[in-house]
């Protein structure tokens, strides 16, 4: 199908028709509306889908549903923006209850018609509640190319939702500007568009539960990736070792976030990469290790320059991961493969392993360089750089210390300077909405009745939560809080909001002129100031078997923002990558 580049509503609602076709849509129920029109001339004009009009909502929605019943494949019900959606909630309940997947458009008014007596608007946010298996509120249509990719993405994570992990509805909500009718537009016409490209990664979901890349099909490349985001797993030697015969399998190059376990098991795995962060910050390093293939297990890593990279690069992409979550925040070409890793390389069978590539060779000769830039950075530095603080603990933890470490500056310090070892540290983190909330209760439940174990945090996420410390009689066993006190939020320094003086200051960093000893008093809590790095390794090892203590490093933080805004770029300035 070409897509029709009458205007953006068309090229917009085109591009989502031809989407749901690849992945196996054959029928689409469309009941009349002016503001549905962009919905109803694609899915007409569509050869390869059949559109039925529809004029009563409530029967057309039962009729989806009674094709979908009988095929076992997501049918569309499209219908305009106001009560007409609501007609369609009794089959939404049914479609739910009997499994049936269903996914449901309903058009809508653009935000700046809401709210405000505009006719034919009523609020269709989660207009079905919790009955659909996902609901989305789609973007306004543009010819941005990178929406353009989020739309695609998200349709494909819509349809997976009607399937997985148990067939039902999904609602998405689509907003239309006018031009409602095919109303030509030169900006639309004028678009560059290779949809040969654009499609390519699409491929039909027709199963309820989507199948494992069959290992005759893994992906085997020249220049290919296995990168591993945050994860807690539980049993992290079984997830180490699965992620080590993958790459051992595939020859690829693993990439390793500092909030996963594999950094901390790297006996397992002579591939891994810990220093990807710092290795991308060089342009031509940067471009000379683009991938073409990527296998990525759980989330995205914190990194920015990674997720930049990816970004620009938009290698095909497989990601390994149980749950039904759409984990590419970058809308690239990418497929979900919904299974562990543990499960997937089980499934793999015996393959021999893959010949070393000059490729992984150049990710390890940059590692090697790298590494030893850092350690040796590190080594020398006497100051109290926030930073090293990752690095020191990744050296001289316990054996399997649990480890809680903040959000903010602590994950991506730990990003950036965590080392390799055999130390089996188990980190834990709440990444899941990325924010400072319940820090401190959070590392004292993980530590409840456990090994002795640490936090790293700044002093803003600890006095976020100081009511965590009521918890202290009832506390079973050790923590130690390393705990970074720069006097505000050190990650602010590293935005563009940092230049703008006032309101920085009192409303960004937020400095609190927080006492920790007088604190840590009130709480029967012991306190004690770290003044040089040797004082801090002896006090992490051994740890105490029992009560709670805070360790303060006193730093500075505009020095340490500019610490890193002038030094993290020169740790792969001078690497030399073995030639091709």
């Amino acid at each position: 199908m070409s897509i029709d580049f009458t205007n953006t509503n068309l090229v917009w609602t085109s591009i989502l028709a031809e989407t749901l076709h690849r992945l196996g849509l054959t029928t689409a129920i469309v009941c009349p509306g002016s503001r549905s029109a962009p919905l109803a001339i694609a899915f007409a004009n569509h050869p390869d889908i059949e559109a039925i009009p529809a004029l009563d909502e409530r029967s057309a929605s039962f009729f989806a549903l009674g094709v979908a019943r009988q095929s076992k494949q997501p049918v569309v019900l499209v219908c305009t923006s106001g009560t007409a959606g609501a007609n369609f909630y009794a089959a939404v309940i049914e479609a739910r209850e009997s499994r049936v997947p269903l996914l449901v458009l309903t058009a809508d008014r653009p935000p700046e018609l809401r709210e405000c007596n505009a006719g034919q608007a009523i609020d269709q946010h989660r207009l079905y509640g919790s009955f659909p298996n996902w609901h989305a509120e789609i973007a306004l249509p543009s010819l941005d190319p990178f929406l353009l990719a989020y739309l695609r993405q998200t349709l494909i994570h819509a349809w997976e939702q009607t399937l997985y992990p148990v067939a039902g509805p999904v609602h998405l909500n689509l907003p239309f500007r006018d031009p409602l009718a095919p109303i030509p537009d030169s900006q639309a016409q004028a678009l560059v568009f290779d949809s040969t490209a654009f499609f390519a990664s699409i491929t039909p979901q027709r199963s309820i539960l989507p199948a494992p890349l069959p290992a005759a099909s893994l992906p085997h490349s020249p220049h290919g990736l296995i990168i591993v985001g945050p994860a807690q797993p539980a049993v992290p030697d079984r997830y180490c070792h699965a992620i080590a015969r993958l790459s051992k399998l595939t020859g690829y190059p693993v990439l390793a976030e500092g909030l996963s376990p594999l950094r901390n098991y790297a006996d397992l795995n002579p591939n891994l990469i810990s220093t990807y962060d710092l290795i991308l910050r060089n342009p031509k390093l940067a471009q000379q290790l683009a991938p073409d293939t990527v296998i990525r297990i759980g989330e995205m890593p914190t990194s920015k320059p990674l997720r930049t990279w990816l970004a620009t690069v938009q290698p095909r992409q497989w990601i390994l991961d149980p749950d039904g979550r759409n984990l590419d925040p970058l809308h690239g070409p990418t497929t979900h493969l919904r299974r562990s890793v543990e499960a997937f390389v089980d499934g793999l069978g015996d393959q021999a392993p893959a010949s070393p590539s000059s490729y992984l060779n150049q990710w390890c000769a940059a590692e090697a360089q790298v590494r030893r830039a850092i350690d040796h950075r590190m080594s020398d530095l006497s100051a109290l750089f926030e930073g090293k603080a990752a690095w020191l603990l990744s050296k001289v933890l316990p054996t399997g210390t649990p480890l809680f470490i903040s959000s903010s500056m602590p994950v991506r310090d730990v990003e950036s300077f965590w080392a390799t070892g055999t130390t089996r540290v188990r980190p834990f983190f709440n990444r899941g909405a990325n924010g400072i909330d319940g820090s401190l209760s959070t590392a004292l439940g993980m530590a409840h009745r456990q090994q002795s174990s640490v936090m790293l945090t700044g002093d803003l996420s600890f006095l976020h939560d100081t009511n965590g410390l009521l918890l202290r009689n009832h506390f079973v066993g050790h923590l130690t809080i390393v705990l970074i006190n720069n006097d505000g939020g050190g990650i602010f320094e590293m935005l563009p909001i940092a230049r703008f003086e006032p309101p920085f200051e009192r409303f960004f960093a937020t400095p609190q002129a927080i006492d920790f000893a007088k604190l840590c008093a009130t709480y029967d809590v012991q306190h004690e100031v770290i003044t040089n790095w040797q004082q801090l390794e002896a006090r992490l090892n051994p740890l105490p078997p029992t009560g709670i203590r805070v360790l303060e490093l006193r730093t500075d933080r505009k020095a340490d923002a500019e610490w890193r805004q002038n030094k993290l770029g020169t740790f792969a300035v001078s690497v030399q990558l073995p030639t091709v």
